[in-house]
């Protein structure tokens, strides 16, 4: 409720829910009597006169007594709940129990088991952390709870979400990058070059340009063309095409795509730019589970032996 400011809506809710409440105690009462219709003799009627297909008819008989009590008991448990625990409106019930508070909770007493736990780390230095065995295991259970949904569980990624498990990286692979783009998280944008470029043409010979880059087929005529209009894509690029990790601008003399290296996609990335956006984890996790998980990232790629000592 508090995202309603007026306090018609506590009542509006607690009111409707104590009257349906009401309602349903109502109706089974009424429906658990059995009405006696006599008939003209006087005998008791064992059916309510409704008779369909010639034979088929109603009987005037109650509820099973089973049925009625289950429901009963049912009303009963709504209400005891509705007394404990939030339910009608702004009522936090005499429990005073909410899922935020419960949530933190939850979050206290996990800090103060793994907190130690964490903080120990949290003084080493990346790589060694990432060649301690239960550092890793931490590290991988984190990964699969709040990094494998965009980037596979494998660490894989897909179209559009790069690929941890490779050399290959946008901002740079070192340790402390990693952690840096975990904590802070990252914005990639790169500008539509179409109106910029000119006509459908030049988009195409550009595009062959950038495939010969990396040693993909493409027609030597086309890239020729294209070779000179690339000057606009340079400046973010490098005028040999091997990206600029400072603006996490990628190199085109690779193999590796991130949204797909056919012709069409590569005309369809120039013309219309691209947008990618990677959430900060910072706030939400806390440094000293950062650590623990950049040092995991970054062994996806390093696999770094486990020492003895780490052991």
């Amino acid at each position: 409720m508090a995202d309603f400011f007026n306090g018609f809506w506590h009542w509006y809710i607690a009111v409707i829910t104590v009257l349906s409440i009401l309602g349903c105690g109502i109706l089974l009462w009424s429906q658990s009597t059995h009405r006696v219709k006599l008939r003209a003799d006087g005998t008791p009627e064992k059916t309510t006169g409704h008779v369909w297909d010639e034979d088929l008819t109603e009987l005037n008989t109650p509820m099973p007594r089973w049925w009625i009590v289950l429901f009963y008991l049912t009303i009963v448990f709504g209400i005891g709940y509705l007394l404990l625990y939030p339910g009608l409106g702004s009522y936090a019930g005499s429990l005073n129990w909410n899922s935020t508070g419960e949530y933190k909770a939850e979050l206290k007493q996990a800090k103060a088991e793994y907190g130690p736990l964490f903080a120990r780390y949290a003084g080493q230095d990346l790589k060694a952390v990432a060649r301690d065995p239960q550092a890793h295991a931490i590290g991988e259970r984190l990964f699969l709870t709040y990094c494998a949904q965009c980037h596979g569980s494998d660490a894989r990624g897909s179209k559009g979400f790069p690929n941890l498990a490779d050399s290959d990286w946008l901002h740079g692979g070192e340790p402390s990058t990693i952690k840096q783009s975990i904590m802070q998280g990252r914005v990639g944008t790169m500008p539509a070059m179409g109106a910029v470029l000119g006509s459908d043409k030049d988009i195409e010979s550009v595009a062959h340009y950038v495939r010969n880059l990396s040693g993909l087929a493409a027609d030597p005529i086309k890239v020729a063309f294209g070779k000179p209009k690339f000057a606009a894509c340079a400046a973010c690029h490098g005028v040999e095409g091997k990206g600029n990790p400072m603006l996490g601008a990628p190199n085109l003399a690779d193999k590796v795509w991130l949204y797909g290296g056919s012709q069409e996609t590569v005309m369809e990335t120039i013309r219309k730019g691209r947008a990618n956006t990677m959430p900060a984890f910072g706030e939400f996790l806390g440094e000293e589970k950062v650590h623990v998980l950049a040092a995991y990232v970054w062994s996806l790629s390093n696999q770094p032996i486990v020492t003895a000592e780490a052991k």
